[in-house]
C-alpha cells in the first residue's frame, strides 16, 4: 500500500483517555453520534462525518490498561490513512496516539507502529 493510498478503514490507539472523553471527541468530529450497543468494554457507535454514516467501535483497555482502540469501519472518513487521524487525535485529545505504520499489507511488519505525541511522529516497534 502506497503512502497516499486511502486506507479501507481507520484505527488508532489512544493512551489514557476515558470513554467519556473519547466520546466527546467523536461528537466534535461528527455531525451526529449515536450509541448502538455495548458489550463489556466494547462500544459500538454510528457517526455521521461529512454526510456519511460511519460505524465506529471503541474497545477499552486493549493493550494493558492504558490503551483504547477506536476503529472507524469505513473508507468514508476525512482521513486518507491512519496516521492522519492519529495526528488530529493527538492534538485534540492532548495525549499519545499510536497507529499501525502500514495499511496491513501482506508481508508488513505487524509490530511497526507510528507514535504521535505533542507534534512529534516517530516509528516504533510495539509488541504486546
Amino acid at each position: 500500500m502506497t503512502d497516499n493510498q486511502r486506507h479501507p478503514d481507520i484505527e488508532i490507539y489512544i493512551k489514557d483517555r476515558s470513554l467519556e472523553r473519547i466520546t466527546r471527541w467523536l461528537e466534535e468530529i461528527c455531525s451526529a453520534v449515536t450509541r448502538e450497543f455495548e458489550q463489556g468494554q466494547v462500544h459500538h457507535f454510528n457517526g455521521v462525518i461529512d454526510g456519511q454514516k460511519v460505524p465506529i467501535m471503541i474497545h477499552e483497555k486493549v493493550s494493558g490498561k492504558a490503551w483504547t482502540s477506536v476503529w472507524f469501519n469505513s473508507d468514508k472518513t476525512p482521513w486518507i490513512k491512519d496516521l492522519d487521524c492519529a495526528e488530529q487525535a493527538a492534538r485534540e485529545l492532548d495525549t499519545q496516539i499510536r497507529c499501525i505504520a502500514s495499511g496491513w499489507t501482506s508481508g508488513d511488519d505487524p509490530d511497526e507502529w507510528w507514535k504521535v505525541e505533542q507534534g512529534n511522529i516517530e516509528k516504533i516497534n510495539w509488541q504486546s
